[in-house]
């Protein structure tokens, strides 16, 4: 099955979606490969007869919509961000919520995949800020909605080669080594809570300090779907609180009640 197949099924078929093909443009890969086993699996020729199954089958777009899920995850992904967040963010985030006399520092996960995100912002806040705040506790709510790459993050044990982006000494600091593969420390696991969840839908219910949803809504989703997703963070975000993005991400224009706050990294304020 050619690229060029793929291509033409995916143009046609993401936007009834609510997805974008310039998302996928670069990532496709992943996507295609799924959608030729798939095919096998019901016995088609070609994708142009998956298209055919599509429209004789409208259960079958549930199945698609698993299929076109893009999942790249690594530890401290896009490095600057994270320090962006250890600098400046998190003490930020932490002092607001200390003056308002709260004891938890709340974080969602949106899309959180294997779990190195969510470990991620847990190894930096126990290594690295928790002794500077001893009152005041981090809960991390991971979601994702693919069950597989939920078991991973609940395993939470990982090959050395997703761990290449963390600062020096982390890796010792954080994780037990265990037949050449990291698991994550249980006090480091403790902080956070995963839990499967569909971002377009499952929100949380808590006011939230922080959002991190990158290289997911705001790159596959198009612009209603970013617009919904964002109005609902904002909604839940506390007064200062802050949504981050991906690196090449950002917001559709005129989200009521957020804010860009920096040129370096694509992260909102809660006005």
């Amino acid at each position: 099955m050619s690229d060029q197949d793929c291509t033409s099924l995916l143009q046609w078929a993401l936007p009834r979606l609510g997805k974008r093909w310039q998302g996928f443009r670069n990532v496709r890969g992943q996507v295609c490969k799924r959608l030729a086993r798939r095919a096998r699996e019901l016995e088609l020729d070609d994708l142009a007869a998956y298209r055919g199954y599509l429209e004789a089958h409208p259960e079958e777009w549930a199945v698609l919509d698993e299929l076109s899920r893009v999942t790249i995850s690594r530890f401290y992904r896009d490095r600057e961000v994270f320090e962006q967040l250890r600098r400046k963010i998190l003490p930020e985030l932490a002092d607001l919520a200390a003056a308002r006399g709260d004891s938890t520092l709340r974080v969602w996960s949106a899309g959180c995949a294997s779990g190195e995100e969510p470990y991620s912002l847990a190894i930096v806040w126990q290594l690295e800020l928790a002794a500077q705040y001893p009152e005041l506790g981090l809960q991390i709510l991971a979601t994702d909605l693919d069950e597989e790459v939920l078991a991973r993050a609940q395993r939470a044990c990982y090959d050395a080669a997703s761990l290449r982006d963390l600062p020096e000494g982390w890796r010792e600091r954080a994780f037990r080594e265990e037949g050449g593969r990291w698991t994550v420390r249980e006090d480091v696991r403790a902080a956070v809570e995963l839990r499967r969840g569909d971002i377009r839908r499952d929100f949380p219910e808590c006011p939230l300090d922080l959002v991190l949803c990158r290289n997911l809504a705001f790159t596959y989703f198009d612009e209603a779907g970013q617009r919904e997703l964002a109005c609902a963070v904002a909604a839940r975000l506390v007064t200062g609180g802050v949504l981050v993005l991906g690196s090449h991400e950002a917001l559709p224009a005129g989200v009521p009640g957020l804010v860009a706050i920096g040129e370096r990294l694509p992260a909102y304020r809660r006005s």
